[in-house]
């Protein structure tokens, strides 16, 4: 079955380039278009497309906004944000809305069809200068001080407790970025292997996408973050 795609753009010749990109594959289609943020959510509950293209600066309601209620649907679509502005205010403003990627538009156009497909698959997808640059600046953040003795830990502590070693070692390489074929590599086991305890590390920690598991490595402490310079 074809990915069912909506395009949100408030620019007529982005609409009409990524509706011809689309229209060249097997194996997605354009579903809708959008002008604006309030058109697109109308269109997410007409439409229930599989993935949204969203750019960020629309007249009326933003991206961001757009976003947030569109994800907040139920049986929700994944959100790629698509823009030309590469602004952390924009990047963290469409994660914590609940996009599943951020691209940009000078990107190859061959890696956008490839976007869409990866959120489409459930995974997460962030432009390479864009997590390099998220990365860093987690990184850089002092880390929580130490618990009390008699205190409750902290909740992602609490959940970590529920895996196993061999999901700590997947845990600890998707917050290194591996994707999961370069697990594979790196533990000797195959990918479908990989695939099922990325699975299980998505229902034991209550986590969105990829983006989150990184976050909850690096704030357990299995990927150690460097010190701030």
């Amino acid at each position: 079955m074809s990915v069912r795609v909506l395009l949100v753009d408030d620019q007529p010749l982005m609409l009409v380039g990524l509706r011809i990109l689309i229209g060249d594959t097997d194996d997605l289609e354009v579903a809708g278009e959008a002008g604006d943020g309030r058109e697109a959510v109308r269109l997410v509950r007409e439409l229930r497309p599989d993935v949204v293209v969203m750019d960020i600066r629309m007249p009326g309601m933003d991206g961001i906004e757009a976003t947030r209620q569109a994800t907040a649907e139920p049986n929700p679509p994944k959100v790629l944000v698509l823009t030309t502005f590469d602004d952390d205010e924009y990047v963290y403003g469409a994660l914590r809305a609940g996009a599943s990627g951020f691209l940009l538009k000078s990107m190859a156009l061959d890696a956008i069809l490839d976007a869409i497909r990866v959120v489409a698959a459930g995974d997460a997808l962030i432009a390479p200068s864009v997590t390099r640059r998220l990365i860093a600046d987690f990184a850089a953040i002092p880390g929580p001080p130490a618990p009390e003795p008699d205190t409750e830990p902290a909740t992602d502590s609490h959940l970590i407790a529920r895996i196993t070693d061999r999901e700590r070692e997947v845990l600890a390489l998707i917050g290194q970025g591996l994707s999961n074929s370069e697990i594979a590599d790196r533990l000797v086991i195959s990918v479908a292997t990989a695939k099922t305890h990325v699975a299980r590390l998505f229902a034991k920690l209550q986590a969105r996408d990829r983006v989150h598991l990184t976050i909850i490595a690096f704030e357990t402490g299995l990927v150690p973050r460097r010190p701030a310079r």
